[in-house]
């Protein structure tokens, strides 16, 4: 159906008049009679009948004016939407690490708004580990994710934007727990807990170890940072983890590794293959030109 007739329809509908319909609609009468024509035949129905001078809706008309109406309104609202997003407005859809939630990502998209007034930008928070951040990024239900480095680089651009100090938790009474730091080799005949497979971080873990030539004894495995320091702080192991300000609230023991010297990376992770709607582009470039750079988590 055109959409142009629809509009001619609806004029006409308001105004009551070919003549007048026409002038506000800005071409010539017989066109608007054509379309309305096309119309009436396309629905098989008279849309309009006379009535003295006036041009009246018929009842199949009227029902059909409200049809019109509502079509034409999302139409035009769609389309207002898609010119405020090519302004600039819009949403930013985040995906990071649950330990990003804390400081990180509210300060960076906090700030960003501060030096945005001019835009209607809105942000949405999702967490998740790596492994299914980066699955989210690929499905296109995150437009950034705040992750551990991809394994698989292919189309995606991954950019470095924090550094997190790894160190040694473990329980108060722990033999380990009158040190201030550790070599790690010293951790070989403790149970430990690990983060599983899916969990970025894991990857970096297994790479301290295989430096120095130690096979961990891994009691359990879970996901999330949190969990693993709630284990620790429970006596279920001792664990390597980035440090957070909650360890500090725990019954943990926090130990700097002095061997080897190893720091965590996190990523800002875009995909390459997805279009990036104009806000989206803004607040990437912002991240990468932010001072957020020189932070880092230090005990």
């Amino acid at each position: 159906m055109n959409l142009f007739y629809l509009r001619y329809f609806v004029t006409l509908a308001k105004v009551g008049q070919y003549t007048k319909a026409a002038e506000q609609l800005c071409i010539a009468q017989p066109s608007l009679s054509h379309a309305i024509a096309q119309l009436e035949k396309e629905l098989g129905l008279p849309l309009f009948e006379k009535t003295g001078r006036k041009t009246t809706l018929t009842r199949f008309g009227e029902e059909f004016l409200d049809c019109a109406e509502r079509t034409l309104a999302t139409l035009d609202a769609g389309v207002e939407s898609l010119r405020r997003g090519a302004c600039g407005d819009g949403l930013v859809r985040l995906g990071f690490l649950r330990p990003l939630g804390v400081e990180f990502i509210p300060r960076l998209a906090a700030e960003f708004l501060r030096q945005t007034p001019d835009a209607n930008i809105r942000f949405s928070f999702h967490t998740g580990v790596s492994q299914t951040l980066l699955e989210g990024l690929s499905a296109r239900q995150f437009d950034l994710v705040f992750c551990s480095e991809p394994l698989q680089k292919q189309g995606l651009t991954a950019v470095p934007v924090q550094k997190q100090e790894l160190v040694l938790i473990v329980p108060k009474d722990h033999p380990l727990s009158a040190k201030h730091s550790v070599e790690l080799q010293e951790t070989a005949p403790y149970p430990q807990v690990f983060f599983e497979k899916s969990s970025g971080i894991r990857a970096v873990v297994e790479q301290m170890f295989q430096l120095v030539g130690v096979e961990p004894r891994i009691a359990y495995e879970t996901q999330e940072d949190q969990v693993v320091a709630g284990l620790v702080a429970q006596g279920f192991g001792i664990a390597v983890v980035p440090y957070m300000d909650m360890l500090l609230k725990l019954d943990v023991r926090i130990l700097q590794i002095s061997s080897p010297a190893y720091e965590r990376n996190l990523f800002m992770v875009s995909d390459n293959g997805t279009f990036m709607p104009p806000c989206v582009q803004r607040f990437r470039q912002f991240v990468i030109d932010s001072e957020t750079f020189n932070w880092k988590e230090r005990i």
